[in-house]
C-alpha cells in the first residue's frame, strides 16, 4: 500500500494515540471468505469518534435541546494496511490532529491483537449551525477542549 499522505512519520504518528475502543469483528461485517468488508471501518470510526467526543465533553454541548450547533462529517477516508478477519479483536483509536475555525481533523487507527495496524484513516468534522447549515466557529471552551487533546501528545 502507498503511504497515507496524512502520515509523515508513522511511528511518531502511531505513538500519538491514547483513546480507543475495543471491537470484535462480527460475522455480519465480513464477506463469504470471512474477510472484513471494506465499509466496516467507517462504522468503527463513527463509534470511536462519538465516544471520544463524549469523553472530552463536546458531545454534551451538541445534544442539549437549546444547542444551536451540531457536528457533521465533511470527509472521511480509510487506508487498508492488512487484511482483517471475522472474530479478530481490534483496538480502534482516534485522536484530534488539528483544529480549524469550525472544524477538527481526526485521525484513526485500527490495531490488531498482535500489534500490527490493519487500517488507518482520517476525516474532517465540522460544527455547523442548525439554522443555516453553515460552519459555525468553535466556542473558546470547545476550542480549548480540542486543542488540549492535541497538546497532550506533543
Amino acid at each position: 500500500m502507498a503511504k497515507a499522505k496524512y502520515i509523515d512519520d508513522f511511528h511518531k504518528w502511531e505513538q500519538g494515540f491514547s483513546y480507543f475502543l475495543p471491537i470484535r469483528v462480527r460475522f455480519s461485517e465480513t464477506d463469504m471468505f470471512g474477510h472484513m468488508n471494506n465499509t466496516v471501518p467507517f462504522v468503527y470510526f463513527e463509534e470511536v469518534r462519538t465516544e471520544y467526543l463524549k469523553s472530552i465533553g463536546l458531545m454534551d454541548e451538541w445534544v442539549k435541546p437549546e444547542s444551536v450547533t451540531f457536528p457533521v462529517v465533511a470527509d472521511l477516508q480509510c487506508d487498508f494496511l492488512e487484511q482483517i478477519f471475522f472474530g479478530e479483536n481490534l483496538k480502534v483509536y482516534v485522536k484530534a490532529a488539528s483544529v480549524g475555525n469550525s472544524s477538527v481533523d481526526l485521525h484513526y487507527m485500527g490495531k490488531k491483537e498482535d500489534g500490527s495496524v490493519g487500517f488507518v484513516g482520517r476525516g474532517t468534522l465540522v460544527q455547523i449551525s442548525k439554522r443555516t447549515g453553515k460552519g459555525l466557529s468553535w466556542s473558546e471552551k470547545m476550542r480549548s477542549l480540542l486543542q488540549k487533546q492535541i497538546d497532550v501528545k506533543v
